[in-house]
């Protein structure tokens, strides 16, 4: 578990250094667009670092690639398998539960599936997405209590829940045994302020 983590911030730095130099953009650029520090940006290309799903995605945001460009390779073909246990785990819950992104599409407009489970008592906070995200989630098993903008929702097996996702929300199992939902991330229109242009230096 530990060495694929080690492999996935390895890759994951790869693919923010490449995207960045080929912007022409210095990290300090990056740093900026992005909203993190610079310190954070040269841990995670060096892939010293399991930066949060929030840190992510504020990076491809800023180089308007999408998430899932950071965490899988390039697609050539019309159609791409992801094979039971290959996704990405771009989160672990101190009790065992875990965010795992198993496909998504390209950018502008990109679209993300995730497999998640929390064991009891754990919770997943999430900043806002950018604006206009949406977000459908579905209960396989357990309870879920989705709490969007202070506003509870209890959930149940085969529940299921959509909202906008570019406000505050977490992901929280209030029961004793173990929660798992599937969730479908809508981002649109992914890095259509910021393209090619870097900010002012």
């Amino acid at each position: 578990m530990e060495d694929s983590a080690e492999t996935l911030a390895r890759a994951i730095g790869e693919r923010v250094k490449q995207e960045r130099k080929g912007r022409g953009w210095t990290l300090d650029q990056l740093a900026e667009l992005a909203g993190v520090s610079r310190r954070m940006l040269v841990n995670v290309e060096q892939g010293g670092v399991n930066p949060s799903i929030g840190t992510l995605l504020r990076i491809s945001d800023a180089l308007g690639v999408g998430l899932p460009a950071l965490v899988e390779p390039p697609a050539h073909r019309a159609a791409k398998i992801t094979r039971a246990g290959e996704g990405a785990v771009l989160w672990t819950g101190p009790s065992g539960g875990r965010g795992v992104l198993v496909a998504g599409t390209e950018s502008p407009d990109v679209v993300e599936l995730w497999d998640w489970t929390l064991a009891p008592g754990e919770r997943h906070g999430s900043e806002a997405h950018s604006s206009g995200t949406r977000e459908l989630l579905h209960v396989q098993e357990g309870k879920l209590t989705v709490e969007v903008e202070g506003e509870d929702y209890e959930l149940a097996d085969g529940d299921a829940l959509t909202f906008r996702s570019d406000v505050p929300h977490s992901y929280a199992n209030p029961g004793s045994s173990t929660s798992r939902f599937t969730l479908t991330v809508f981002e649109p229109g992914v890095g259509a302020g910021h393209r090619t242009e870097a900010p002012n230096a």
